[in-house]
């Protein structure tokens, strides 16, 4: 048996969670180091290989196998069920808040998106990119949400710092309002 189909193996069963390099390595009894460049190599087989319909990411310190991303419409055609429908604007603009203030009340959300998001909270909630990740120590302890792992799967992160930076709406309108000043001068 190839150690690297041990790895995978072990990558196959484990499934969403997937396996810390740490985790890798005690299973094989090998280093971490080992199992890191294990896991180069056997990302760059996956990667290189037209034929496979798999690869390997990492994400949030662990390492799971996963489809190509080339392969996304007919894995929808085969789960056809509301996880693998698109977000709607009002879900991705109610999940872009919580992952960039978590952890956030449902208020606070509602209070920065101007409307009410029980529905969008529901749904995000039951696609596993968001969840309760505690209470708020305030009078009625409201709910604190905040992004999942699967969260960071889904949009392909290593971890939250990875996620783009914002542009302020004020400072674009205020900067193109001055560049069409410019323009006309």
């Amino acid at each position: 048996m190839s150690e690297f189909a041990a790895y995978e193996a072990l990558l196959f069963v484990a499934g969403e969670e997937g396996l810390t390099l740490s985790e890798l390595a005690q299973l094989n009894r090998s280093t971490i180091d080992h199992v890191q460049a294990c896991m180069h190599k056997l990302k760059e087989e996956y990667d290189q290989n037209s034929q496979r319909g798999l690869t390997l990411i990492e994400t949030a310190d662990s390492y799971r196998l996963v489809t190509k991303k080339n392969l996304s419409q007919i894995i929808q055609l085969y789960a056809q069920s509301p996880l693998s429908k698109k977000l709607s604007k009002a879900s991705v603009e109610t999940l872009a808040v919580i992952a960039y203030k978590q952890p956030i009340t449902r208020l606070e959300i509602e209070e920065i998106r101007g409307v009410q998001l029980s529905s969008s909270l529901h749904k995000l909630k039951n696609r596993g990119l968001i969840a309760e990740i505690g209470r708020l120590e305030a009078p009625g302890k409201p709910v604190l949400y905040g992004t999942t792992d699967y969260f960071l799967d889904y949009f392909g992160l290593n971890d939250l710092t990875e996620l783009p930076e914002l542009e302020l709406e004020e400072q674009t309108v205020s900067q193109n309002l001055f560049d069409e000043t410019l323009n006309f001068g």
